[in-house]
């Protein structure tokens, strides 16, 4: 039986079924995942934990210590890594292949559990945890610089407005802001002028949170009505600081103020983390893609809102691609579909015959 011979019968329903294929192919086409790598889930999940001012060997003996402790307890681990340093830890728990992502990240979190009472008292939150793909990567990354604002202001502007309508994008799993910090207040205080004045430190930090502090003020009421009493109290400028008192000089009872024993200027968070853009300072935005997301069709999404984004920070801030992943993905799309187009539009070659009565040599 010949397998060809239904199909050069019927010439008409081959040739639609061929084009039936054709647009079928097609349309699946469309459909297809694109990616720089194949998406593969390891089970992995990062811990960290801060404690601002202390040193590297102190976060790696007083917090990572005892958190790895009972991670170890843990079934199923294959390695774990701690990265300690100044203020922050960081500790990196990959499993099995084998092992469920979500059970593990309850056996995570009963562990943090466990070790809070062996943790310092004084940590100003509970550790906390994500889980992470070590196989992705960022898709985007943006820079924000300027010549008039400062890199605090710009870092506000970024993580307050522009991180916020980026994780609103479709396909973007994640945007993280770095390069830069938080605008705060910074008090370094002088030892040598505390010990002039009798004042420890102890006085100087209840001092400051004492008058930082958002609380209730409380009502105003009568027989038929009753007034709330609101106001902000909190500080956010160095010069709503100096003037604080913060102790009482023990020989004269003067008041001591916090600019007597201490230089407090407008900074940030963290002096330690600093972004450069092609020599200048900047603030980074790295996005991130959700899993399965189309990494072309995301940037796009990102790259069309560019001037919805622009619009709505300083004109003053000037936000600019820095690295596209897309590029190679692109590139390499493009040659498929050439390909594709190669060899469907080239048919096969057929040589040609001759009358059995003819010859090919003369």
């Amino acid at each position: 039986m010949n397998i060809s011979a239904p199909f050069i019968k019927r010439p008409i329903g081959t040739s639609l079924l061929t084009l039936a294929l054709l647009m079928s192919g097609v349309l699946a086409f469309n459909f297809l995942p694109v990616a720089p790598l194949p998406q593969v889930e390891f089970p992995v999940i990062q811990v960290a934990a801060s404690l601002p001012g202390a040193s590297p060997e102190t976060m790696a003996s007083a917090v990572a210590t005892p958190l790895e402790r009972q991670f170890g307890r843990i079934a199923g681990i294959n390695q774990m890594t701690s990265v300690s340093q100044l203020g922050s830890t960081g500790i990196v728990l990959q499993f099995d292949l084998s092992r469920n992502i979500d059970a593990a990240a309850r056996d995570v979190q009963a562990a943090i559990n466990a070790a809070r009472s062996q943790l310092p008292s004084y940590l100003p939150g509970n550790p906390w945890y994500r889980k992470v793909n070590p196989a992705d990567a960022p898709i985007l990354i943006m820079s924000l610089t300027s010549d008039s604002i400062t890199l605090p202001d710009i870092y506000d502007q970024a993580n307050s407005i522009l991180s916020q309508k980026l994780a609103q994008v479709n396909g973007v799993g994640q945007v993280y802001v770095g390069g830069g910090a938080n605008p705060a207040v910074r008090a370094e205080v002088n030892p040598a002028m505390l010990n002039n004045y009798g004042i420890g430190l102890d006085a100087v930090r209840t001092a400051l949170n004492a008058a930082n502090a958002n609380r209730p003020k409380g009502e105003v009421a009568n027989a038929n009505s009753a007034w709330t009493v609101n106001d902000n109290d909190q500080m956010t400028h160095a010069d709503q600081y100096r003037p604080l008192i913060v102790a009482y000089n023990k020989q004269n009872g003067a008041a001591v103020r916090l600019g007597d024993v201490a230089d407090v200027e407008d900074s940030v968070e963290d002096a330690h983390i600093f972004g450069l853009s092609n020599g200048k300072p900047a603030v980074i935005l790295i996005v991130f893609r959700q899993p399965g997301a189309n990494i072309i069709q995301t940037v796009d999404n990102v790259l069309g809102i560019l001037p919805q984004l622009q619009a709505s920070i300083s004109p003053a801030i000037k936000l600019a691609v820095v690295s596209d992943r897309t590029t190679t993905v692109r590139a390499s799309l493009h040659d498929i579909e050439i390909t594709l187009g190669i060899s469907f539009s080239c048919a096969p070659y057929e040589p040609p015959s001759f009358p059995a009565s003819q010859s090919r040599f003369p």
